[in-house]
């Protein structure tokens, strides 16, 4: 597997022209999570991958989940070769028995659990309109995005009590707050359920020291969304509605999960940060 950009190895945190700067130039290490346990479902790759690199180089030690082994241990591999800490561990999010035993490895390898990033997600290419979904599509993405993020939190939020607190991330959608006439129903529905069951959540446990947070992020440059805009016309269709002309890149999403499991977003929880290149605030587009 690649790096997750040409600047270099994710995590990599040593030292560069006099500062601790990371070789993916993701910015100036400024151990935001020093002394944090942080667990990453889908770290693998994508978003996921560049977020256990920015986490480890911020002083946090790293479980990395993925359902790819060979992916998840990658991530790890080069996380530790950079000097950080990291574990990998198999998970199928939606399996209760490998949530609750991906939790414990945080807990049992590098003792307590203070961040939970979900961010694994699905999205079939025949999830379409209402009429054209199969059930068992919209079955499978409700058991990947919306209970395996319900159930990561379960199992998490026990273990963030026995270490102190901590702050949980979840990630939604720009297409939870908007509809779209390029149809994707279960992910759509999937995501505005992340986004009620987080601001639930936050609510909670708001006087417990647990802090419970959304990601909402436009479109990005990654595997998954790569697939779906292979075809020219599709790609067209879409990219016409951003302001920004571009889709976002790994590390911009990255940088917005650092800020919300971090303090410098100590007295947010329920609410969802927006990340889309103006997607949700845009009626017409510039030329």
């Amino acid at each position: 597997m690649s790096p997750a950009t040409d600047g270099g190895e994710i995590g990599d945190r040593r030292p560069a022209t006099g500062d601790r700067r990371p070789a993916d130039s993701l910015g100036p290490v400024t151990d935001r999570l020093a002394g944090k346990v942080a667990l990453i479902t889908g770290a693998g790759s994508g978003i996921g991958r560049v977020a256990a690199g920015l986490f480890a180089s911020e002083g946090a030690s790293v479980v990395v989940a993925d359902v790819a082994a060979e992916a998840a241990v990658d991530t790890a591999a080069t996380i530790t070769a950079a000097g950080g800490r990291a574990t990998a561990v198999t998970v199928d999010v939606a399996d209760e028995t490998e949530v609750t035993a991906m939790v414990r490895t945080a807990v049992d390898t590098f003792g307590g659990l203070h961040v939970l990033f979900n961010n694994a997600g699905i999205f079939p290419g025949d999830d379409g309109g209402v009429l054209d979904t199969p059930p068992s599509t919209w079955d499978r993405v409700m058991a990947v995005n919306l209970k395996g993020v319900w159930l990561g939190c379960r199992a998490a939020v026990p273990a963030m009590m026995d270490s102190g607190g901590g702050s949980i991330v979840n990630v939604a959608s720009f297409v939870a707050l908007m509809g779209a006439a390029t149809a994707q129903v279960a992910y759509t529905a999937s995501k505005g359920g992340v986004l009620a069951f987080t601001r639930e959540l936050a609510v909670e446990y708001a006087r417990s020291g647990i802090r419970a947070n959304s990601l909402c992020p436009g479109p990005i440059d990654t595997p998954l969304l790569a697939e779906l805009l292979a075809d020219p016309d599709r790609r067209q269709r879409r990219m016409v509605h951003v302001p920004m002309g571009r889709l976002g890149r790994p590390e911009e999403i990255a940088r917005a999960a650092l800020f919300l499991a971090s303090d410098d977003s100590s007295f947010m929880t329920g609410s969802a940060l927006v990340v889309d290149g103006g997607i949700t605030a845009a009626y017409v587009t510039p030329e």
